[in-house]
């Protein structure tokens, strides 16, 4: 009996001109240490352990790419003026040192941007619902978070304003400045954040978006604002950097958005300069159930996967080295985010190529005496 061969995980890989060291990504996740929006030594030395683990790259989680407007916290990283600049580029510089790659996400948080709240500012929605706009994006973020968004209102009441055509216009120019800022402080990859019930998946839904101009009704009007997102950040940074969207695949709701949307509006994400799908579920609204469990997102990939030639990623609770080598070796996704096992073991990476027998030239040699045993 031959003993299998776990190397598609830790091999080598390339998004668009980017090289990686493996199959491992580490997905946005808040983590909310930044000072007025500044990087802090909190938020680097948390991306950089990562990177030092063997993660190929890190994703931050959201910036706002208008901070403070359209931010759900003053603690997030901030894209909106050239001062913060240098603290982003600081953090790509260790991430970097450590031996890992650098892409940040870039996002409006619409309906869920409680800085707008607290400091007196409608939240930019596409359109005006009844009933309470939910935070089901928050789900599972722990009690000491969510009682900290909370907090971040100030108690104030929500309003909203439909965003009209300059208030849109403007959103695609805060995206493409801030993605010229990111890279001009030596960030490797950025991701646009279409998911999670934000402003671009406010729009994408039929649930959320009731318009009835060009940003509305069918699914390429509702799609409008995220390729024009596209399109803007693709004018002002380099031909071959990775420009990653995420999406959440489906609504959990009939009537909402579904894989097959997704699938069909990243074909077009793709024509207009798209390199990389990750895709993620849910968080638009409450009430609805979710199938969660090892691996409970990745049929939503392999769905979508199966409909585009980009490169699609998988997430969502993917914890061991044998189930995300199973999941690659179906030969659907290119490559595996590791999100909370990462928070658990920055690690993570290096200890899968031991647990796989693979042998890895990126141990950190300060570590290195202190490698794991290999399977």
């Amino acid at each position: 009996m031959s003993t299998p061969s776990f190397d598609s995980l830790l091999s080598p890989g390339r998004i668009a001109g980017l090289e990686l060291s493996n199959r491992v990504l580490m997905p946005a996740m808040d983590m909310n240490l930044c000072v007025d929006g500044e990087m802090s030594d909190g938020e680097i030395a948390h991306y950089s352990a990562r990177a030092a683990g063997g993660t190929a790259m890190v994703i931050t989680g959201t910036g706002a790419v208008a901070w403070p407007i359209g931010a759900t916290s003053l603690h997030q990283p901030a894209f909106s003026d050239d001062r913060f600049i240098p603290g982003i580029r600081r953090l790509a510089d260790s991430v970097h040192a450590a031996g890992g790659k650098l892409c940040m996400q870039l996002c409006h948080h619409g309906k869920t941007a409680s800085v707008d709240v607290a400091q007196g500012r409608p939240q930019l929605v596409p359109s005006l619902l009844e009933g309470q706009m939910d935070m089901s994006a928050l789900r599972d973020n722990p009690m000491s978070e969510l009682m900290a968004l909370a907090t971040a209102t100030q108690g104030k009441k929500a309003t909203h304003k439909v965003a009209d055509e300059d208030d849109l216009a403007w959103v695609v120019d805060q995206f493409a400045q801030a993605a010229r800022r990111v890279q001009s402080a030596g960030v490797d990859a950025i991701e646009i954040h279409a998911a999670h019930g934000y402003l671009v998946h406010q729009f994408l839904s039929p649930l959320t978006n009731k318009r009835t101009d060009i940003y509305g009704g069918s699914l390429e009007n509702r799609a409008r604002l995220l390729i024009e997102i596209i399109i803007g950040i693709r004018a002002v940074v380099p031909e071959g950097m990775p420009l990653f969207v995420r999406f959440s695949a489906t609504d959990y709701t009939e009537g909402g958005w579904n894989e097959e949307d997704c699938s069909q509006v990243a074909r077009s994400c793709a024509d207009a300069g798209a390199d990389l799908f990750d895709i993620s579920s849910g968080g638009l609204i409450t009430g609805v159930q979710i199938p969660t469990g090892p691996g409970y997102q990745v049929p939503l990939a392999n769905f979508v996967a199966d409909r585009v030639d980009e490169p699609v990623s998988a997430v969502g609770q993917i914890t061991d080295a044998r189930q995300a080598e199973a999941i690659l070796a179906e030969g659907k996704v290119e490559v595996i985010m590791i999100g909370r096992a990462a928070l658990r073991d920055p690690f993570w990476p290096l200890r899968a190529a031991a647990e796989l027998g693979v042998e890895v030239d990126y141990w950190p040699n300060q570590y290195s005496r202190g490698k794991f045993p290999t399977a």
